[in-house]
């Protein structure tokens, strides 16, 4: 099982199928949290578990998915979309529940992430696509170096409301200059 350690109690793995349940679980109690900016947020059990299946199965089509693991439980996720059709690109995206913001846990976590695109996909972008009043979520791309490329106005529907979506972007070149140079902690 594939394990990246973020702290000495938090560490991304690969889903299993019997976590379906826990992570449904911990949707349905963040549902508040997460609705303004997830479309998922009110999905039902089944899509749930679709999702656990298919994030196994995504790793042969470059697509990581993994659970965002702190002291034993389930408390987020994190993932790329696979690689683009133009085979040098990919989207990030990451959630946390409620109570495990706060601690650097998603910064920990993009900057792994970003780490494996660039260096063992050598893939040359990275990008993030953000509802624009996501505040906590645009500044973990902001802390990691993304740029703040445009905004799509009225780009998706979610929980009943058009969101404008910031688009972040992230270049090679770029990471390896903040590789080169001492980086920040994360919060």
């Amino acid at each position: 099982m594939l394990r990246y350690d973020l702290t000495p109690a938090a560490h991304l793995r690969l889903w299993e199928e019997s976590d379906a349940e826990e992570l449904h679980a911990l949707i349905e109690a963040n549902r508040d949290h997460l609705a303004p900016w997830l479309p998922f947020a009110d999905q039902p059990f089944e899509k749930t578990r679709e999702f656990v299946r298919n994030a196994r199965r995504a790793i042969g089509d470059q697509q990581l998915l993994t659970a965002i693991v702190e002291d034993g439980r389930i408390v987020g996720s994190i993932g790329t979309d696979g690689i683009g059709p133009d085979g040098h690109s990919t989207g990030l995206g990451y959630w946390l529940a409620a109570d495990a913001t706060g601690r650097g846990l998603a910064t920990r976590a993009a900057r792994a992430y970003v780490d494996h695109c660039f260096g063992t996909w050598r893939l040359e972008r990275v990008g993030i696509r953000i509802a624009t009043g996501n505040a906590r979520s645009r500044a973990v791309a902001e802390r990691l170096g993304f740029t703040h490329e445009g905004t799509l106005r009225h780009q998706e529907r979610i929980a009943g409301a058009w969101q404008d979506i910031a688009i972040y972007g992230l270049l090679r070149d770029e990471w390896a200059a903040t590789a080169s140079s001492p980086r920040p902690a994360a919060p």
